[in-house]
């Protein structure tokens, strides 16, 4: 009596017995009264950041069916990505705060088995301070400071080159800071001169793809990625690349071993393998025809607000983060009486729900976009087709009818 599995094939099962049929996907966001929206903001994660592509999608889809060893699987897609990333070694991660914990848990922890259990309670002869400038201090501290770290704040490459001691760990870069004295090159160079690993975290900055290798190649020992933006994988991965010994004990450090920081953690087969998918994807795209469909999207909108009383647009590319067209529409408060924020809300209560970004009204937002109380921004690049003519026409009603 035949009873195999043909994985080769993508059938598990009994040898001949009829195929149930496929079952049909509910709509869950129906039943639990969820309204989807069309994403005119970007990858927010508040905003469930990226739609996967879906050659993505259906990679998860096959991944979901097989139970696989997972440090199996983990290391091979580890190796597999390194040699796609040009560095010496990867890590999926549960995003790319996870990568930050876990990278700082590799420096400290890096060959001391004993100190994998003991952070962050017991740093009893571990080295455990980090260089930071000033102004790339941001709202991800607590990765860092999990790992029972303390920050040490530089302005200067003269602070920072007296900056190390021997409790120095590790420096940290926040790639898309819009200020600060010190350049990446020389952010490297000095902590190599120290023997000390810098992390630059570049959570939001693909696109351009080939940021994917500059920083490692630039010298940086880990560098993070989020797999749920630009790179267009699942939203709960990103990716740890660097030193072979540092990805290592960054391993070390991680789900599935029990009494780790980054038990918790975890990341599922399906996620690691969309996130090699998603990697798969992006290196396959033409760059520069992405780019120009994000502009054109943007003139798009802009063709249909510019004609309204002292509107004006203008389209611009963050220099780092989100370095893709945005729009930005501006107008006098005295001949169009209503407020960004308020448009936002006119637009996220209508249907189509649509989300702007959250720089419109002068909201916070990423690094690189400006805003003011008068000022609309439109993320164009997470729209599906068509979408972009919806929001341009909502947008224009809604500003028509408060003109006066």
């Amino acid at each position: 009596m035949a009873t195999g599995a043909a994985l080769g094939g993508g059938v598990i099962g009994v040898g001949h017995a009829k195929a149930a049929p496929a079952p049909k996907g509910v709509n869950y966001y129906t039943r639990l009264g969820v309204t989807p929206f069309i994403n005119a903001a970007g990858t927010y994660t508040v905003l469930s950041a990226s739609i996967m592509p879906e050659e993505v999608q259906a990679a998860i889809a096959v991944a979901s069916k097989y139970p696989v060893q997972i440090e199996e699987l983990r290391d091979a897609a580890g190796e597999y990505l390194a040699r796609r990333l040009r560095c010496e070694a990867a890590l999926v991660t549960a995003g790319a705060a996870s990568a930050l914990t876990l990278g700082t848990a590799a420096c400290i922890t890096l060959g001391n088995k004993e100190a994998v259990l003991n952070i962050p309670t017991d740093m009893t002869g571990l080295k455990n301070e980090i260089i930071v400038q000033k102004t790339h201090r941001y709202d991800y501290d607590h990765a860092l400071r999990n790992c029972g770290i303390r920050f040490v704040e530089v302005e200067t490459l003269e602070d920072y080159e007296a900056a190390f001691n021997q409790r120095t760990v590790m420096t940290l870069f926040f790639n898309a800071a819009e200020h600060g004295a010190i350049s990446r090159e020389d952010w490297v160079r000095v902590a190599h001169q120290h023997g000390v690993p810098c992390f630059n975290d570049a959570a939001a900055d693909i696109p351009p793809i080939s940021n994917l290798w500059n920083y490692t190649e630039m010298g940086f020992d880990l560098v993070t990625f989020s797999g749920g933006k630009g790179i267009r994988g699942p939203q709960c991965t990103g990716l740890l690349l660097g030193r072979k010994d540092l990805i290592a004990a960054a391993v070390k450090n991680n789900s599935p071993y029990s009494n780790t920081i980054g038990r918790g953690m975890k990341v599922a087969k399906e996620e690691i393998v969309g996130l090699v998918a998603a990697v798969d994807w992006l290196l396959a795209q033409d760059e520069a025809a992405m780019q120009a469909e994000f502009q054109r999207r943007a003139e798009r909108i802009a063709q249909h607000v510019n004609t309204l009383p002292s509107v004006e647009t203008k389209i611009f590319i963050p220099p780092v983060a989100n370095h893709i067209p945005h729009l930005a529409i501006t107008y006098d408060l005295e001949r169009i009486k209503i407020t960004g924020r308020e448009v936002m809300e006119k637009l996220r209560q209508g249907k189509p729900r649509i989300e702007l970004n959250p720089a419109t009204g002068g909201g916070s937002a990423s690094a690189g976009l400006k805003s003011g109380e008068n000022t609309i921004v439109v993320g164009v690049w997470m729209m599906q087709s068509g979408e972009d003519l919806i929001v341009a026409r909502r947008l224009r009603e809604v500003l028509k009818a408060a003109s006066v």
